[in-house]
Order: structure tokens, then C-alpha cells, then sequence
């Protein structure tokens, strides 16, 4: 086994446990007002962040000193300034989508959650189509049915009866099911930002969650009674810096993982993650893991390797 497959292994395996997580978080502690929760999620992720592009940018400074054939045209401040509308339009679209996470996870519960996020192949797949012109094969199209199916039979316990579902739980798939269409969204429209190298990974994680932060801030004093013992209640402290972080290092660990394994591979490593909530949220929130999440969940991790290997080899 190469080194780099080891770290990446590492990170991956790290990152796995981190998302699997989050979703058990965001579940303990429902007496915190989303939008709130939201806000200090994205302030508390940003600031994990700034250190990590400030040593990132010091080593690139110290690489194109070295080779003056590194040197790049755009600093940080031109390419925001290039970039501010784009910018802005996704960190609206982030700031949305982390307060709906709060909102959809608390409806659908940790499990049923996590599957509908695994998701995000079939919009990657459906965006790169729409607006990247990336092509998609049949096998891929076939399995991205297959992942629906898992995910049905385990949101409807086996039934595959929407009539006579929870309505909450429905609802909340359906907003979990909107998080992973907008995630996936912003993050095709950011892909031209990484290809024309006027940002990296870890700039603009710090960029959108502090734009996002911000927008959720602003819009929680504007159209929310001001409660500013909110921010200074303990409880309510312990849980903002718990997910921030464990949120924040997911991101961390995503991009290390990426630096060793490709895309496709390292979105493979990382497809378990439903399991890793189920177990937790079995032990911890008291969630019943059914046989049909399992068959579900096996469906769904399955469909993501086929989907994926599918794509590498185009």
C-alpha cells in the first residue's frame, strides 16, 4: 500500500467517523434555535479555517520565492473582488442550506437524514450534466434509480407507502433531499473558481461559511426578537463550538483525503457515512436501526460505488 493511500485512508477514515457525527448533534441538542445554531456553525467553521489558508498562503508565498515561475497574478483580494457576485450567490445558498440542516435532520431523524444526503452523487451527476456538459452513462442512470429505491425502502420501513408515512419525517426527507440539491449546486458553481486557480478549497470554505455566518446573523436580528442571552447560555456554547468543530474538521478532513486519493476514490471511502450516523444514533439518541435501513443503506453505498467507478472510467 503507497503512502499516500495510507493517509488517505487515515483522513478518510477520520472524516467518516466526523460526518457521521454531525447529524447527532445537530439532534441533541433541538431546544437551540436553528437559525442560531446555523449562524454559529458557519462563524465557528470560518474560524477554524483562517489559520489553516493563512499557513497555506505563507507556503505558497515561500514555494514562489523559490520558483519564480509559481508566481501567481491573483491575490486573495483581487480574485474576491473578480469573483464577489458569484461569492455572494453562494454564500446565500450555503447560509440556506445550513439552516435547513438543522431543520430537516431534527424532522427526518439522524438516519433517515444521512441516507437522503448520500444523494449528492445523483445531483453531481445531474449538474455536471446541465452545467458542465459532463456525460452520463446508462449504468450510471440505472443506479442512480437504485439509490433512490434504497433510500424509499428505508425511509418507508419496507412499505413504499408515502401515504401512510409520518408526515414530519416526510417533510424532512424532502428538506434534506433540497440541502444535498443545493450543496451540490453551489459546489459545480464553484468548480470553475478552483480551475481558473483564483481560490483553493481552503479559502473558499473560509469564504463561504464567513459570508454565511454573516447572512444568518444579520437576517436572525433583523426578522427574530433579539435574544442575545442566547449567544451567552452555556449549553447553547458548548453545542455551537462541539459542531462547528466537528463540522470544520470534516471539511479538513474531505480536502486532505482529496490531496492523497482522487475525487472518485476518495467519495468512495467516505460513502459509509449513514452507518457510522446509524450507530451512533442507535446508541445516542435512542433511533431504531431497522433491517430496512440496513438494506436501504447497502443499496444506496453500493449505487455510490457503481455511479462512481462508473464516472472514473470515463
Amino acid at each position: 500500500m503507497s503512502n499516500n493511500l495510507k493517509k488517505g485512508l487515515i483522513f478518510g477514515v477520520i472524516g467518516i467517523i466526523l460526518v457521521g457525527f454531525q447529524p447527532i448533534i445537530a439532534n441533541s441538542a433541538k431546544s437551540i434555535d436553528s437559525h442560531v445554531f446555523a449562524a454559529m456553525t458557519c462563524l465557528i467553521e470560518a474560524t477554524i479555517f483562517l489559520p489553516l489558508m493563512i499557513l497555506e498562503m505563507r507556503m505558497n508565498k515561500r514555494k514562489e520565492r523559490g520558483n519564480p515561475d509559481l508566481m501567481s497574478n491573483n491575490s486573495i483580494l483581487t480574485s474576491i473582488k473578480k469573483n464577489i457576485w458569484l461569492l455572494l450567490f453562494i454564500g446565500i445558498i450555503f447560509s440556506v442550506n445550513q439552516l435547513l440542516f438543522f431543520v430537516g435532520y431534527r424532522l427526518a431523524g439522524a438516519i433517515n437524514g444521512s441516507l437522503t444526503q448520500k444523494t449528492s452523487v445523483f445531483f453531481g451527476l445531474l449538474y455536471g450534466f446541465l452545467l458542465l456538459k459532463e456525460k452520463i452513462s446508462k449504468i450510471q442512470i440505472v443506479f442512480s434509480i437504485v439509490l433512490f429505491f434504497g433510500l424509499v425502502i428505508a425511509i418507508t420501513q419496507g412499505s413504499l407507502n408515502f401515504l401512510t408515512f409520518n408526515t414530519n419525517i416526510l417533510i424532512g426527507v424532502l428538506i434534506v433531499l433540497l440541502i444535498t440539491a443545493l450543496w451540490m449546486f453551489g459546489h459545480t458553481m464553484t468548480k470553475p473558481l478552483f480551475s481558473r486557480n483564483d481560490l483553493t478549497p481552503t479559502q473558499m470554505v473560509f469564504i463561504r461559511n464567513m459570508l454565511s455566518g454573516v447572512i444568518l446573523i444579520v437576517t436572525y436580528f433583523t426578522f427574530s426578537p433579539v435574544d442575545l442571552s442566547v449567544f451567552f447560555n452555556p449549553y447553547n456554547q458548548f453545542f455551537f463550538i462541539i459542531m462547528g468543530t466537528v463540522y470544520g474538521l470534516g471539511l479538513f478532513c474531505w480536502y486532505k483525503t482529496l490531496s492523497y486519493l482522487d475525487v472518485s476514490n476518495a467519495t468512495i471511502v467516505l460513502s459509509p457515512t449513514p452507518i457510522v450516523t446509524a450507530i451512533f444514533a442507535t446508541f445516542i439518541l435512542g433511533e431504531l436501526f431497522t433491517p430496512f435501513h440496513l438494506i436501504g443503506a447497502v443499496l444506496v453505498i453500493f449505487s455510490i460505488i457503481i455511479i462512481i467507478i462508473k464516472q472514473k472510467k470515463n
